[in-house]
């Protein structure tokens, strides 16, 4: 049985087969003896997004990865860069620095921060990513095109990102077809990924895809 720790955009995690491109976490929000989630879903406001190869290091996915025998910090899986994005979570600087370094310097030209630091990155996500609380706006069809590469939004319980002037359907496997933003029109649509890591994107950090998003 899969684990309970696949991220989707919208911040949810769920059991799947599928693991994606990267891990993460959102401090230790697991039980080591279970091997399953706690009722928080968050322990610290800074949520990362890791590679899942640092170095020689071997973890047990929500096993006990600290001296002692206890538990470690809950590895969390993403599909890729954009999704892990959408959920709220930004570059980690210990085994992925020069992203982390980009990422941050980038929020600091799109808000005119002249040393910005991690931290005040993780205070705006937290109040803005949906599974922390924060309230996405509502977007329209008439806007996309004003939207960076690698945002996602959402229609109910779909989300898709946007690349090239158009949507294309996230799912656990990959992205489906690109469609163009006139399919969505007359739906409820509403943001996805959080407005600081929107500008982020508009400020030129290039997020990771899943190789689906070219075929």
């Amino acid at each position: 049985m899969p684990l309970q720790n696949r991220v989707d955009p919208f911040g949810a995690i769920h059991a799947v087969p599928e693991r994606g491109l990267f891990t993460g976490n959102r401090g230790i929000i697991h039980d080591p003896e279970t091997r399953t989630l706690l009722k928080k879903r968050w322990a610290l406001p800074a949520w990362i997004i890791c590679v899942c190869q640092f170095r020689d290091v071997r973890r047990e996915p929500m096993g006990r990865n600290r001296p002692g025998g206890k538990a470690g910090w809950t590895e969390l899986f993403f599909l890729d860069e954009v999704s892990a994005l959408a959920a709220g979570h930004r570059p980690c600087f210990f085994c992925r620095r020069e992203r982390a370094t980009d990422f941050v310097g980038r929020f600091g030209e799109a808000f005119g921060i002249d040393v910005p630091r991690a931290p005040m990155v993780d205070k705006r996500l937290h109040k803005e990513r949906l599974a922390s609380g924060g309230r996405p706006p509502s977007v329209h069809v008439e806007d996309l095109d004003s939207l960076p590469d690698g945002s996602m939004i959402a229609s109910g319980d779909t989300a898709y990102a946007i690349r090239a002037g158009k949507a294309l359907e996230w799912s656990f496997a990959g992205y489906a077809a690109p469609l163009t933003f006139e399919r969505l029109a007359g739906q409820k649509l509403r943001m996805l990924t959080p407005a600081t890591s929107v500008s982020v994107l508009k400020h030129g950090f290039t997020p990771v895809w899943h190789p689906s998003a070219d075929t």
